[in-house]
């Protein structure tokens, strides 16, 4: 009898556990800033359901001590596993003062985290590609040991920042991997409206750099290529372009109805091959977890949501004065976010 997949990819036991419960989280999460949305105490939700595979199993092959993440505004299963807690999370859906992200001044999804490595980005789309691309080229200048990740959608792939960032990579042959998380629509524009190709990996072979598309609901599928990404970019062989085939759950936001642009049916079809019940079902049948072990794992999700709630709609919101923080150089010039 062969080894389950996790084995052969050298995980353990304990580590595809901590990616199940890392996706169960970030699921949590986000359908409960749903329901504070929809209770009118947040004002807006850009959500990961549906992706929370793709973005926990690349998260997993990254050492989190040493490398950079440009995260999209998605990308909550990647954040957490960064070291962003549920409670910094809730901080910035409520906009409040302590939100580490930006003192409540941003959207939620714009995460920001010098600490962790998690590095600030901004409203326009896609603008984190060149970033990274800078970031890989100061690892290169400075000979330091760090893998930059960037991630995005497929509809950032259709922007000039794409080109820029991956082509200017492939030139300067830099430790960067473009992680595209292809949710199939963009807001509301199918992949056949965006791209003559089918596939958005396959335009690596013109910036110089091998290019995968993986199903992004088998968080080990994604973990085996950006594992591999990995390993190239510390051996000094360059970017990857990778691209997980995903499907966004909500719509777009929570001021969308998609109903305009899909139909119910192909949503409840897309729910039958969720990562977050199809790798349940994958690690029960390996007897990694068992029914009783997802339930206690249910529970512990659960009170860490609601005491980030409770703490989240308790604290007090960024001060007047706070106003030109970060605009204006002055007496508090100096001070940097967390």
């Amino acid at each position: 009898m062969s080894s389950p997949t996790y084995e052969r990819l050298g995980l353990t036991q304990n580590q595809v556990l901590s990616m199940y419960e890392t996706m169960l989280l970030a699921r949590k999460i986000d359908e409960r800033m749903w329901l504070l949305n929809r209770a009118g105490k947040i004002p807006f939700v850009v959500s990961c359901q549906g992706q929370e595979g793709a973005q926990v199993g690349a998260a997993m092959a990254l050492e989190t001590e040493k490398d950079y993440i440009l995260p999209y505004y998605r990308d909550l299963g990647l954040v957490l596993h960064f070291g962003m807690t549920p409670v910094d999370l809730m901080m910035q859906g409520f906009a409040k003062g302590p939100d580490p992200n930006s003192g409540g001044r941003q959207m939620p999804g714009h995460f920001g985290q010098k600490e962790n490595r998690i590095v600030s980005g901004s409203s326009p789309v896609t603008t984190q590609l060149p970033h990274a691309a800078g970031f890989g080229l100061a690892a290169k200048m400075e000979k330091k040991d760090f893998v930059t990740m960037v991630s995005f959608g497929e509809g950032s792939a259709s922007q000039g920042d794409f080109h820029e960032g991956a082509n200017f990579a492939g030139i300067h042959n830099l430790p960067v991997i473009f992680f595209c998380e292809n949710n199939k629509y963009a807001i509301s524009v199918p992949m056949d409206k965006q791209s003559g190709s089918e596939y958005v990996s396959d335009r690596a072979a013109g910036y110089g750099m091998p290019g995968v598309t993986v199903d992004g609901n088998d968080p080990l599928a994604v973990y085996e290529a950006v594992k591999e990404a990995v390993d190239r970019a510390r051996n000094g062989k360059g970017p990857t372009l990778i691209e997980t085939l995903t499907y966004r759950l909500t719509p777009h936001s929570s001021d969308d109805d998609d109903s305009f642009y899909r139909s119910k049916e192909e949503v409840e079809q897309a729910k039958k091959e969720d990562a977050v019940h199809t790798f349940s079902s994958y690690l029960k049948e390996n007897g990694v977890l068992t029914d009783t072990a997802e339930q206690e794992m249910l529970e512990r999700i659960k009170h860490k949501v609601d005491e980030a709630t409770e703490r989240a709609e308790d604290a007090p919101y960024g001060t007047p004065e706070s106003l030109f923080d970060y605009v204006y150089a002055g007496q508090d010039g100096e001070r940097t976010w967390q």
